[in-house]
């Protein structure tokens, strides 16, 4: 781990500053096809129980409710007040569950298992409570003091008593939306969030026992300044969670309609949102927080800082875990699944989901199977962006081939980077910076036989770099 203080270039910031996906996947998901469905997904399963050491299991579901919209999210969510629908939607869910628990092996170990969404806590404690009991009579729940069980919440609609029962249930992970205590910034895109409801929430799960809190801040946002973003700096620091997130807003209302009623105008300009960003970068790692690798922050103490520095770190679909080498199964409305060598998803359609299910289905609409080079690229990218580096010769021997020659081109293009001090480059392979690791989609994307070289601002598929 490298103690050079980290110091900011704006005009290497702005000339990084593209579109480009966040590798949770690789390949990432606009390369899915309706030619992977059910057939093809029990087969990934069936040859994925036959390794000789199976795999462990992560557990995603997706809960797509949320009583209010937030106009910045391009989360798969569904705006309703109407508790009813989480009834309906919880018997179809557990029709997945038994469609899918028959197939795996009961010697395979769930070491996590994640409630991501819309919003979570849509559902009552005793309705999750319910879910992880269900879970755990298909499932082999492991008893390993490092397993999992984690949940998105929104403050504004739970309360500290609910976060007890979450306890009582297994919960020992949480993440609270806050994105900025402005006010100003908070009227613009509908979500009214005071500092006393989010600390009463934090409070809870210190006071329940749970292991790790998180909070998710997002820059870029309408009527955002430098000045207001320091001040909620100041106040969640003052909160200290375990882990921070500080997502860079991606304005994108061409494929998430919610966006629309944000007011452009009050966008900050590229040069404040790149202030934003290094504002954050400087506040957190002065005040402690280790940075993990894209827009993730940990305490020290915290698993997901010891990964890190241990180079056990994982990247998926949920984000950075520590959970590596695991099969990931995807329950409910739009939820992704990697299965061996194969991804899956549902569809993102709440009718298309519940009528597979009602037809006894799986709701598989599209996926893919990963070819060998797919497999060699995943696997490197996975170490840019956990590791921040890449052994040529160890992923030589992983995969049997020459590394140095099979990415002759893209190590060609690191030239660039290593220039301008975000890696070097020596005999064993690509060593990146502390700066560098700002810029680790730009490094990755070097990597992707898939992304078109012509990447535009103008209306893109992808999030910016920055």
């Amino acid at each position: 781990m490298e103690d050079t203080p980290i110091r900011f270039d704006p005009e290497l910031l702005r000339r990084y500053d593209t579109a480009g996906p966040r590798y949770t996947s690789y390949p990432t998901a606009p390369r899915f096809t309706d030619a992977f469905g059910q057939t093809e997904l029990y087969a990934a399963i069936a040859q994925s129980n036959d390794e000789p050491i199976p795999r462990k299991l992560s557990l995603y579901v997706h809960v797509p409710f949320c009583e209010s919209p937030c106009f910045y999210c391009g989360c798969n969510r569904i705006i309703t007040r109407d508790k009813s629908k989480a009834d309906l939607y919880l018997k179809r869910l557990y029709r997945e569950f038994a469609l899918l628990a028959e197939h795996f092996d009961q010697d395979r170990e769930v070491v996590q298992l994640h409630f991501g969404g819309g919003t979570p806590n849509f559902l009552t404690p005793e309705q999750l409570n319910e879910v992880v009991a269900l879970l755990r009579n298909q499932f082999n729940f492991s008893n390993a003091s490092d397993r999992d069980i984690s949940i998105e919440l929104d403050p504004r609609f739970v309360k500290p008593d609910d976060i007890f029962k979450l306890a009582k249930a297994g919960f020992n992970r949480a993440s609270l939306g806050v994105q900025d205590f402005d006010l100003a910034v908070q009227e613009a895109v509908n979500r009214v969030q005071s500092i006393e409801e989010t600390r009463a929430i934090v409070d809870a799960c210190r006071a329940s026992g749970f292991e790790s809190v998180n909070l998710d801040l997002i820059y870029g946002l309408p009527n955002q300044t430098v000045e207001s973003f320091r001040k909620t700096l100041d106040e969640v620091l003052a909160i200290r969670p375990d882990r921070l997130a500080v997502y860079g807003y991606a304005h994108m209302p061409h494929l998430f309609k919610p966006q629309k009623q944000l007011d452009a105008s009050l966008l900050p300009t590229a040069h404040t949102r790149l202030e934003l960003l290094r504002c954050a970068i400087e506040t957190l790692t002065a005040a402690g927080y280790v940075y993990i690798g894209m827009d993730h922050f940990a305490l020290p103490g915290d698993s997901l800082a010891k990964a890190r520095e241990a180079g056990t770190l994982h990247r998926n679909f949920m984000g950075y875990t520590t959970h590596a080498n695991t099969d990931l199964i995807g329950f409910g409305v739009s939820a992704i699944s990697k299965i061996g060598g194969t991804f899956s998803q549902n569809p993102r359609d709440l009718n298309d989901w519940e009528l597979a299910l009602d037809e006894d289905r799986l709701p598989v609409f599209r996926g893919m199977n990963l070819d060998k080079d797919d497999e060699l690229r995943a696997d490197l990218i996975q170490n840019l962006m956990c590791q921040g580096e890449v052994s040529l010769d160890a992923l030589s021997k992983r995969h049997n081939i020459d590394g140095q020659r099979y990415f002759a081109e893209e190590i060609a293009q690191m030239a660039a980077f290593e220039a301008d001090g975000l890696l070097h480059r020596d005999e064993s392979g690509i060593h990146v910076t502390l700066k560098g690791r700002f810029f680790l989609r730009n490094i990755a994307m070097c990597f992707d036989r898939y992304l078109s070289k012509n990447v535009t601002l103008e209306k893109p598929t992808h999030s910016r770099s920055l």
